[in-house]
C-alpha cells in the first residue's frame, strides 16, 4: 500500500502526531492508500511557509516570470494525465477515460492564466480634482486557502490554484480527506515545476484538526470553497475569525426541462450525460427532469431502456459507462432517500438497488422515479448518485416555475428547438450555468458558478483574475502649491 505525505514549505512531510488514515478504494472495498493526517502544527507550518513565500521573492515575480511557472504545471499535467488518471479512479472510482482526459485538459486552464497574467490592467481615472493624477492597480491579496472536495479534484484545484498564482498569491491546498491521492500525487509536479519553496503546499485531514485551524487562520485572506452547503456554513463562521475574502461554489439540483419540439435523439443523450456521467458525482447534475406532457410517455421508455443498457463495471476500463459511488456513505444516503420517496408516493421506474452482481463495491444501479411533484426526498435534496426523479409540465411559464423552485440555483439544461422560448428561459431560470441543447461542459474561458445555496462567487473566466487580486488606488498630487487647509476635505 503506498503512503502518501503532505507537502509543505517545498518538502513532502509526515504529520509530527503520527497519525494517518487509509482510504478505501470503492470499486474494491479494500485500503487502496495510507495518509499521512496533517493537524494544527502542520497547518500552522503550511500557512507560515505560504506568508514566508509571499513575503519574499514570488509576489514580486515579473508577470512572465510567474507565467512560465504555470505553463510548466500545464506540461507536466499533460505528460502525468495517466498516472494522476489512474490514481483519481483507484481513490474515487470515477471512470479512468474521464480522469485521464480531464487530468490532461485541466492544462489548458494553466495556459489560459499564463496567457491572462500580462493582461491584467489598472486604469487612470478622470478624477474631479486639479492637479492630481490618480489610477488604479491591482495586487495580490496574499495566502489563500483552497478547499477541494474528492470529485473532479483537478478541475477543481486548477480553478483555483491557477488565477491565485497568476496574480501572485501562495496557497495552501486543502484535499479531501476522503480521496486525497489525487492532489498529493499532484504535489509532485509542483515540486518538480520548482516553484519557489512555500509558494504551492498542500495537506489533507479532518475536519476539526485541519480545516477548522486552516480557514480561521489569522495569516489566510482568502478562502476558496468547494463541497456542500453544511460544510460551507461552518467555513463562513471560521472566517470570522480572519475576516478573509470568501467563494463558495456549493451543491446543486439542477433542472433540465424538455420541450416538445426538441430532437429526440440529442436530448435524450443529453439527459443521460447529466445524470449518468459520472455516476451523477457532480454537483451540477441533471438529476430533476421535467418532460412536456405530451412526450412524456414516450422519453419516460426512451430513458428506461438507455439506462437498463448502461454498463456496469471496473472504472479502470475503457468499456465501462458508470462506476462505483464513491464512499459507503452515499450509497446509504441515496437508499434511504429512494424509500422516503416510494413511501411518499414516488414510482420506480427502474434500478433503485445497489448492483448485486458486484460482491464488493459501491456499485448503484443507474436510477429513475417518477414524482408527482419535486418536493419529494429524490427530487428536492442533492443526492450526489445515479437517481434522476421525473416530473410532467404544461408550458413554459410551468417549467420555468418549476425550475425555479428550489433552494439550489447552479445549472440548468434546456432541450428545444426553438430559439425564443431558449433564450425566454434561460434569461429567467435562477442558474449560473445554463445548457442548451446540451450538458456538462467545461472551459477555462467560461465562469463557472451559482445561485441560491449554490454559492458565490465564480471560477473560471478572465473575471476571477479580480476575485484573486485587491483594487490599489495611488493619488499623485502634480501640483506646483502646497496643500490647502488641512482640516478640510476635499
Amino acid at each position: 500500500m503506498q503512503k502518501f505525505k503532505n507537502y509543505i514549505d517545498g518538502m513532502f512531510v509526515e504529520s509530527k502526531s503520527g497519525n494517518s488514515f487509509q482510504t478505501i478504494d470503492p470499486s474494491t472495498e479494500k485500503e487502496f492508500a495510507e495518509i499521512c493526517a496533517a493537524e494544527e502544527f502542520e497547518v500552522n507550518l503550511a500557512v507560515e511557509a505560504a506568508t514566508n513565500a509571499f513575503k519574499g521573492e514570488w509576489s514580486k515575480l515579473l508577470p512572465f516570470q510567474r507565467s512560465k511557472y504555470l505553463r510548466a504545471i500545464g506540461d507536466q499535467l499533460k505528460n502525468k494525465a495517466e498516472l494522476l488518471g489512474t490514481i483519481e479512479t483507484k481513490d474515487t472510482g470515477k471512470l479512468y477515460k474521464e480522469t485521464k482526459f480531464q487530468a490532461s485538459y485541466i492544462a489548458e486552464y494553466y495556459y489560459y492564466y499564463a496567457g491572462l497574467v500580462d493582461k491584467i490592467e489598472g486604469s487612470t481615472l478622470p478624477i474631479d480634482k486639479e492637479d492630481m493624477h490618480v489610477f488604479t492597480s491591482r495586487v495580490p491579496i496574499g495566502v489563500v486557502a483552497a478547499i477541494i472536495p474528492w470529485n473532479s479534484q483537478m478541475f477543481l484545484t486548477a480553478v483555483k490554484l491557477a488565477p491565485a498564482l497568476a496574480m501572485g498569491n501562495t496557497i495552501i491546498i486543502k484535499a479531501s480527506e476522503i480521496a486525497p491521492t489525487p492532489l498529493l500525487e499532484f504535489a509532485k509536479i509542483i515540486d518538480k515545476v520548482g516553484l519557489p519553496k512555500g509558494v504551492v503546499n498542500i495537506i489533507t485531514g479532518f475536519a476539526d484538526t485541519c480545516s477548522k485551524v486552516l480557514t480561521s487562520h489569522p495569516k489566510i485572506n482568502k478562502i476558496a470553497f468547494t463541497g456542500g452547503v453544511h460544510t460551507a456554513k461552518h467555513i463562513v463562521r471560521n472566517s470570522a475569525e480572519n475576516l478573509s475574502q470568501l467563494s463558495l461554489e456549493l451543491g446543486g439540483k439542477s433542472p433540465v426541462v424538455v420541450f416538445n419540439d426538441a430532437r429526440k435523439d440529442n436530448a435524450i443523450n443529453g439527459i443521460m450525460a447529466s445524470i449518468f456521467g459520472a455516476s451523477g458525482q457532480s454537483c451540477i447534475a441533471g438529476s430533476r427532469l421535467y418532460l412536456q406532457e405530451d412526450i412524456y410517455d414516450d422519453y419516460l421508455e426512451e430513458l428506461k431502456n438507455r439506462a437498463e443498457a448502461i454498463k456496469i463495471g471496473d472504472p479502470l476500463s475503457t468499456t465501462t459507462q458508470l462506476g462505483p459511488l464513491a464512499t459507503l456513505k452515499q450509497l446509504e444516503n441515496i437508499e434511504e432517500k429512494i424509500k422516503q420517496t416510494l413511501d411518499q408516493g414516488g414510482r420506480l421506474v427502474t434500478g433503485g438497488n445497489k448492483v448485486s452482481e458486484f460482491k464488493n463495491g459501491y456499485y448503484f444501479e443507474p436510477t429513475i422515479i417518477e414524482c408527482d411533484n419535486h418536493k419529494l426526498p429524490t427530487a428536492e435534496s442533492e443526492l450526489f448518485g445515479p437517481v434522476l426523479s421525473v416530473m410532467k409540465f404544461k408550458d413554459e411559464h410551468d417549467a420555468i416555475s418549476l425550475m425555479n423552485d428550489n433552494t439550489f440555483g447552479l445549472a440548468a439544461g434546456i432541450f428545444t428547438e426553438n430559439n425564443g422560448i431558449a433564450m425566454r428561459v434561460s434569461k429567467a431560470v435562477q442558474a449560473g450555468i445554463v445548457f442548451v441543447n446540451t450538458y456538462r461542459l467545461i472551459s477555462p474561458v467560461a465562469p463557472f458558478g451559482g445561485f441560491k445555496n449554490s454559492g458565490y462567487g465564480r471560477e473560471s473566466g478572465l473575471e476571477v483574475m479580480k476575485d484573486y487580486s485587491n483594487t490599489k488606488t495611488t493619488w499623485i498630487s502634480t501640483s506646483a502649491k502646497p496643500l490647502s487647509d488641512p482640516f478640510n476635505i476635499r
